[in-house]
C-alpha cells in the first residue's frame, strides 16, 4: 500500500471513529425492570404518556391473545422503550400495544381468543384464573430501557425507526402526526383529504387508514423545497422538515395559503395533462410512491421555474411523448428508490421534460 493510500485509510478510520463517538453521545439510557402488576397499574392510572400515533394504533384480538399466552407461559417479552420527559413522566416510545394489552387483560374484560399452546385457556378472562396463577402473572417482570431527557428528538425517532423496521407498528406519517402536531401538519392533513387527490392517486383502504395520503403530501412539499440535508433516510428527513415547517407556519401564518395554492396547482396540472393521474394505467388501484414523487414534485418544480406552463394545453404539454418511455419506467422503479441520486433523477426527469415543452 502506498503512503498516500495509508494516510487516506488512516484518515477515513479516524473520521469514522469520530462519527461513532458523536452519534453515540446523542442517546443516553438506563436499564430497568418492572413487574407486570406495576405496568398494568400505571397504564390504568394514566401515569405513562402514550403518544397519539400509538394510541390510535391497536392490535387485533388474535395478536393480543397470543401475547397474553406468551406472558402466562413465562416466555421472554421484548424490551419496553420509554423516554423520560423533562417533567419526569415516562413517555412510551415503543411497547404501547403490549402495555395496553396487559392492562386490558388484568383490569378490563378482555377474554382470550383461541390459543395455540394453552388451548384450555381459550375464552378465559383474568378473573377466571386461580388466585395463585393471577399472582404469578402479576409478579412476572418486563425489562425496560429508559432514554433520559437529554436524548434529542431526532435520535428518538431514529431509534424508533430502527427497532420497528419490518414490524406492524405505527408508520412514519402517524409518528409525525402524533409527535409534531402543529400548523404545518394541520395543513398536510387538510390537503390529504382532497377528493381530487383520491381520484388521481388511488390507494388501498389499509394504506389510507395508515395515513398514506398524508405521507404523499408531506413528501411533495419536503422534496419540492429542496433536498439539502437529505441522507438517504426519508423518515428522518421528513420528520425534521415537518418540525421546521411547523415553526415557520407558526411564525408566518400566510404560508398556509401559499402551500395550499401550490398543492392545488400541482393537482390541477396533473388532472389536465396526465391521463392516468399518478397511476400507471387507467384501471390501477394503487399509486407507486416513486411515480407520485416523480410526477408531483417534477410538476411542482417545473411550475416554479416556468409558471406559464399552467396556461398551455394538454396537446402542447404532450405527456404521452415520454410517460411510457423505458427510461421513465426505470427511474420510477423501487430499486434503491431512497438514494438521493435516484430521487433527484426521477424528479428532474419530469421537470426537464415539462420545461422542454414550454420552450418549444
Amino acid at each position: 500500500m502506498t503512503r498516500s493510500k495509508e494516510q487516506s485509510t488512516a484518515k477515513s478510520i479516524e473520521l469514522a471513529e469520530e462519527q461513532i463517538v458523536e452519534r453515540s453521545k446523542r442517546i443516553e439510557f438506563y436499564l430497568t425492570e418492572y413487574s407486570v402488576e406495576m405496568l398494568a397499574q400505571k397504564i390504568h392510572d394514566d401515569e405513562y404518556v402514550v403518544p397519539p400515533y400509538q394510541r390510535e394504533f391497536t392490535w387485533e384480538e388474535r395478536r393480543k391473545s397470543r401475547f397474553i399466552e406468551s406472558l402466562i407461559m413465562g416466555l421472554p417479552i421484548p424490551f419496553i422503550f420509554f423516554w423520560e420527559r423533562p417533567d419526569g413522566r415516562l413517555e412510551i416510545v415503543d411497547g404501547s400495544q403490549r402495555l395496553r394489552t396487559i392492562e386490558e387483560f388484568i383490569y378490563g374484560d378482555f377474554r382470550l381468543g383461541e390459543l395455540d399452546s394453552l388451548t384450555r385457556l381459550s375464552g378465559f378472562r383474568f378473573d377466571d384464573l386461580l388466585d395463585s396463577r393471577k399472582r404469578k402473572i402479576k409478579n412476572r417482570s418486563v425489562r425496560g430501557i429508559v432514554l433520559n431527557d437529554r436524548t434529542d428528538e431526532e435520535a428518538r425517532l431514529d431509534m424508533f425507526d430502527r427497532i420497528n423496521t419490518g414490524s406492524k407498528i405505527a408508520n412514519n406519517a402517524e409518528i409525525r402526526r402524533g409527535a409534531l402536531a402543529g400548523p404545518f401538519l394541520k395543513v398536510v392533513t387538510e390537503l390529504a383529504n382532497n377528493p381530487l387527490l383520491f381520484q388521481l392517486a388511488p390507494m388501498p383502504e389499509k394504506t389510507q387508514r395508515e395515513r398514506g395520503y398524508e405521507e404523499l403530501v408531506t413528501r411533495l412539499f419536503a422534496y419540492g423545497d429542496g433536498l439539502e440535508g437529505y441522507r438517504d433516510r426519508p423518515s428522518q428527513f421528513l420528520f425534521m422538515y415537518s418540525k421546521k415547517m411547523n415553526q415557520e407556519f407558526a411564525t408566518n401564518p400566510v404560508l398556509a395559503d401559499e402551500y395550499r395554492r401550490r398543492f392545488d396547482a400541482v393537482l390541477d396540472f396533473v388532472s389536465r395533462n396526465f391521463p392516468f393521474g399518478f397511476r400507471k394505467t387507467e384501471k390501477s388501484k394503487t399509486t407507486p410512491r416513486t411515480r407520485f414523487e416523480s410526477i408531483a414534485i417534477g410538476v411542482d418544480r417545473a411550475l416554479v421555474e416556468m409558471p406559464e406552463l399552467a396556461e398551455l394545453s394538454s396537446e402542447q404539454i404532450d405527456v404521452g411523448s415520454w410517460i411510457n418511455l423505458p427510461e421513465f419506467k426505470k427511474i420510477t422503479s423501487s430499486d434503491g428508490a431512497n438514494a438521493i441520486a435516484r430521487l433527484r433523477g426521477r424528479i428532474d426527469f419530469v421537470k426537464h421534460k415539462l420545461v422542454e415543452r414550454g420552450d418549444d
